[in-house]
């Protein structure tokens, strides 16, 4: 699946963008039609420990899912978002299916 990786005002390690393309990657065992993504990479402003922000796009035919996840790290956010996206993903292949039959 091709994902995009956007850091909004720093640079992100090729760790942290292999990290995120491996989490995205498992995601096409759950739905195969996943046409591409995007993530963007936020640090929050505010002085609390859990100022990283993970914001995934993922494009699939006729929607757009999107999850939002803040935590204390960019792993851990993108961690979160690949598990909630996998719940999305499910659901819409339950009613895919449902309309198919």
């Amino acid at each position: 699946m091709k994902i995009r990786v956007q850091s909004v005002n720093f640079t992100a390690d090729q760790k942290l963008i292999n990290f995120i393309q491996a989490k995205m990657d498992k995601l096409d065992t759950f739905f195969d039609r996943v046409i591409d993504g995007e993530v963007f990479l936020k640090l929050d402003n505010n002085h609390t420990k859990q100022n990283k922000i993970s914001e995934i796009k993922l494009n699939i035919p006729g929607h757009e899912l999107v999850v939002k996840k803040q935590c204390k790290s960019f792993e851990e956010a993108a961690q979160l978002g690949a598990d909630a996206l996998k719940r999305q993903l499910t659901k819409h292949k339950g009613k895919v299916r449902a309309m198919a039959s």
